[in-house]
């Protein structure tokens, strides 16, 4: 981004001045990204300029835009507008761009109406609870943008294998921690060796995978643990999980290398290599994969560095 419009921007906030920083939201024509094969899911509060400024450096292969939970009520407005001018200086990525918009009681359907036309590469639903509220979703949605789902409530637990019934639901996230209050089951059962958690996760993914969703387990608040993060990871990467939220930049590291299938990756290496010689042949040199998303000739360099560092 450039400097000035970044000086344009520190004055809106400052000025705290909303009319000023919705003029800098231009809509821009994103070529959106389809693909499904992201591991990592770094949450980013969407009111937080510098947070923003970082994503082009981040090595998240989600980067979830957030205006729920973390930002405060005086804030949500200043988060929106924000998220839709990154959106529009993001116009194709090779990062997943999903805004997490607000329950729907409360303002979520009037952000979608807003956000549709800065066109996420996916909008995701807090708290939702039935079948019904997806299908009102879905009928405001611009048709190009995804809908990912937050399974947090009990009524959503139980609605649980009907929510991904529309192809264009793509991806549900557990949300344990409201989840387990909904229920009204202790923080403290919340490890990896307890047997319900295990269920809980096993019943998730299933079912989730079943209705052809992407499952994406559940955001690990510690995240100085390290050592207890990793062990997360080994019992969902063991259970199946390919995909899992986290809150900072050090948990994506460990997600991308915990979750990573040597196979697929050079696999999806020499697919890359092989459309993007093609396309070169014909003078495209950036384009978009319904199965890949964007690919480039820094995507392309970065194919040919995996398949030497597996020695193929």
């Amino acid at each position: 981004m450039q400097q000035n419009r970044i000086n344009e921007i520190e004055k809106a906030l400052a000025d705290r001045s909303l009319s000023a920083l919705d003029n800098l939201a231009t809509p821009a024509a994103r070529e959106q990204n389809r693909g499904q094969g992201y591991r990592s899911v770094l949450m980013l509060s969407a009111n937080k300029l510098n947070h923003l400024l970082k994503i082009p450096s981040l090595d998240a292969e989600c980067i979830m835009l957030n205006l729920e939970d973390g930002v405060a009520k005086s804030e949500k407005a200043f988060a929106l507008v924000l998220s839709a001018i990154f959106l529009s200086e993001h116009s194709k990525s090779d990062k997943k761009m999903v805004v997490r918009i607000n329950a729907l009681n409360e303002g979520g359907y009037d952000e979608i109406t807003y956000l549709n036309q800065f066109k996420p590469d996916a909008i995701r639903v807090p708290k939702i609870r039935t079948l019904k509220e997806v299908n009102s979703v879905l009928e405001l949605l611009d048709d190009s943008i995804e809908l990912h789902l937050s399974i947090e409530t009990a009524e959503a637990w139980n609605a649980l294998n009907t929510l991904g019934a529309h192809p264009r639901v793509k991806a549900f996230y557990l949300g344990i921690l409201d989840l387990f209050a909904d229920l009204h089951l202790p923080q403290s059962l919340i490890t990896p060796n307890n047997p319900n958690m295990l269920y809980m996760l096993s019943h998730f993914l299933i079912t989730t995978r079943a209705q052809r969703t992407k499952a994406i387990s559940f955001v690990f608040q510690e995240h100085k643990n390290e050592e207890l993060f990793r062990s997360w990871l080994s019992v969902e990467k063991e259970m199946g999980f390919e995909a899992k939220g986290c809150i900072s930049p050090s948990q994506t590291s460990i997600i991308n290398e915990e979750f990573i299938d040597e196979v697929a990756v050079v696999q999806r290496a020499k697919v890359i290599i092989k459309l993007f010689e093609l396309n070169e042949e014909m003078g495209v040199t950036g384009f978009d994969d319904e199965e890949y998303g964007f690919i480039d000739e820094p995507i392309y360099k970065g194919a040919l560095s995996v398949l030497k560092k597996y020695s193929v």
